[in-house]
């Protein structure tokens, strides 16, 4: 398997759920390519909440009644990890090790009348380069650095999480947003250490993604035209420290951080290019993280913890920051957030892994902030989003593991008396390959 499936498999919840050790290896000359990937497919049906009085939470994750106004929601979705198809090709040339990878993920599921419109979803397109002697480096897309080890150790990876509350989506949510921020699939250029005794480090540059900032995001003031656009300014920042061991009770413990600068074109011209407008503030979105995942026999534990300044919550940026002063004038007053999961897996005889899960994200008003996401608005802002999980992962065969899953996400706004929970109830399976 490449890279990312491979630290899902091993990180996750399958320790004890029984995939593949590797995809389909084929010779070819120097070369060794590896066909590898996932198919998985639930059902999910999901009771949510009525809006109250057609107020909502700006942020929250919670599912809400459909157009219909029907409060039971049916779906035949991919859960939090899409369905896979990846290629991967390594060799060894003049004392370096070269590798690439390939991947693209069709969807599992389409609301459209003739089920073939949805587009599938291309993750991953890199090239690494490198020894054990003196480290790797990477460059092209991959996952995100800040927050993949929280995504990669979510045993909802290999189920669904939240956010199946809507049918047809290309993957539900897992724990984004209900205990950490999407770590995103990013241009990147890449390099970590060689192994040291179980330490490695990693530091990268990401490409400046503008839509994870966007038009108009978490603004309250009044007079916000389609105009104002946040963008980064520079390249992201990303790196990790982690430490694996081995024995008896084996595990990890990581801390990563990220750091964007932010411009924030406010002249209310319309253009669609925020470079070529007058740009009235800026700032700095940082985070940071740790978390642990120790497994002792059959018992596995899991903790994570994120803080956040001007980051937001869910994606990176989203909500972040809190627009003050008038069109053409805007000041951005950072928001601060926080939030976790933790986690604890237990495999019974029948080789079942059993898990429980809670998670949280806050998300803080900035100084002199209301609580409407926008003057006069009935969308108030978003407080918190949390999340309960019960799972149970059994491996029916050597590749195939059947899930099932329920779990309850909360949404509470800032405002008074109003929050949301909705109730899933997921049954499907996954084929690793």
């Amino acid at each position: 398997m490449n890279n990312k499936i491979k630290l899902a498999v091993a990180g996750a919840v399958l320790s004890a759920a029984s995939v593949a050790n590797a995809g389909i290896i084929i010779p070819a000359g120097d070369w060794t390519i590896d066909i590898n990937g996932n198919v998985n497919a639930f059902y999910n049906m999901t009771d949510a909440d009525k809006a109250k009085g057609g107020r909502t939470i700006d942020g929250g994750l919670a599912s809400l009644e459909d157009g219909d106004g029907e409060d039971t929601i049916h779906g035949i979705n991919t859960g939090l990890l899409p369905s896979w198809l990846g290629f991967t090709g390594t060799t060894r040339q003049n004392d370096v090790d070269v590798s690439f990878t390939i991947s693209f993920q069709p969807n599992g599921s389409d609301n459209a009348g003739t089920g073939d419109v949805k587009t599938p979803l291309n993750r991953q397109a890199f090239v690494t380069f490198g020894d054990k002697s003196w480290g790797t480096v990477k460059l092209g897309k991959d996952l995100g650095i800040f927050a993949g080890q929280a995504i990669l150790n979510d045993m909802t990876l290999l189920g669904v999480g939240g956010g199946a509350g809507v049918s047809g989506a290309s993957t539900t949510l897992g724990g984004i947003g209900t205990g950490y921020i999407y770590p995103a699939w990013k241009g990147q250029i890449a390099y970590t250490t060689p192994n040291m005794n179980g330490f490695q480090a990693t530091i990268a540059v990401t490409n400046p993604n503008q839509g994870a900032f966007g038009d108009a995001i978490a603004v309250s003031a009044a007079g916000v035209t389609s105009a104002t656009e946040l963008y980064q300014d520079r390249l992201g920042i990303e790196g990790q420290l982690m430490y694996s061991w081995t024995g008896d009770v084996a595990g990890k413990v990581w801390a990563s951080g990220a750091s964007y600068d932010v411009n924030i074109d406010a002249s209310g011209t319309g253009s669609t290019d925020a470079t070529t407008s007058a740009d009235t503030d800026s700032y700095t979105a940082s985070a940071f993280d740790i978390g642990a995942s120790i497994t002792s026999g059959n018992l596995g534990l899991t903790a994570y913890y994120y803080d956040g300044d001007g980051a937001g919550t869910t994606i990176m940026g989203a909500n972040g920051v809190d627009l003050q002063g008038s069109a053409g004038a805007y000041k951005a007053k950072k928001r601060d957030s926080d939030g976790g999961y933790v986690q604890l897996t237990y495999v019974i005889p029948t080789g079942t892994k059993l898990g429980l899960a809670y998670g949280v994200s806050n998300l803080d008003k900035a100084s002199g902030e209301t609580d409407a996401a926008s003057t006069g608005s009935t969308a108030y802002l978003l407080d918190k989003n949390e999340r309960w999980t019960v799972g149970a992962y059994h491996p029916l065969t050597k590749h195939l593991n059947l899930v099932a899953e329920y779990n309850k996400i909360e949404s509470e706004a800032h405002k008074a008396n109003t929050d949301y929970e909705s109730d899933t109830f997921s049954l499907g399976a996954i084929l690793f390959f």
